[in-house]
């Protein structure tokens, strides 16, 4: 079984463990994450590997990290996550690529990513829920940070912290590959 096969079967496990343990319908999480409740279906079934996004819309109705959903290792009071046990996220064939490190859930979902972007190269984000938090250490490179229509230059050694309540994004509009580790702190469902 790959990678992916085990990524794809413990998504459709651990959606409908927390769907079930929240107590959501199938069309209550696919309203509160804003996709269909075929693609609910679709995931809980191991049919599909949805987007990023997708993903993250569904981390975030069920209160959960992305870590949580993707888990396939459960078990012991210490996870250690070895460099080749985790979990790319997206990539280009430029070489920029983004890859959730390691994530906890007490008391709100808590990820920590490893993000490399290529020059010219970025990525958006859909706003997340109220409360959410990004925190991120600019360790090479220069990275654009826009948050709700502004922007700010971050030089490699530069830390940023904002609410994550607003469509944002990261960019490298610089010439050399630009390196960061974000945390995503996000509240737990009430």
């Amino acid at each position: 079984m790959t990678d992916l096969d085990h990524l794809t079967k413990a998504l459709a496990r651990n959606v409908k463990h927390w769907r079930t343990e929240r107590a959501f319908t199938l069309e209550a999480l696919a309203a509160r994450a804003g996709v269909s409740r075929g693609m609910i279906i679709q995931i809980e079934q191991a049919r599909t590997n949805p987007s990023v996004g997708t993903t993250v819309k569904i981390a975030d109705a069920l209160g959960v990290s992305i870590t949580t959903l993707l888990d396939y290792e459960q078990g012991s009071a210490v996870r250690i996550v070895p460099a080749d046990r985790t979990v790319r996220m997206w990539s280009t064939e430029a070489g920029s690529s983004t890859s959730l490190l390691v994530g906890a859930e007490n008391p709100g979902p808590l990820e920590m990513w490893s993000w490399r972007l290529m020059p010219g190269e970025g990525s958006t984000s859909d706003p997340h829920p109220s409360g959410t938090h990004e925190m991120l250490h600019v360790t090479a490179g220069d990275i654009t940070l826009a948050v709700g229509g502004e922007e700010y230059r971050l030089a490699a050694g530069t830390s940023a912290t904002f609410e994550a309540n607003l469509p944002h994004g990261y960019r490298n509009d610089g010439r050399v590959p630009a390196e960061m580790i974000m945390t995503v702190a996000i509240p737990p469902v009430r």
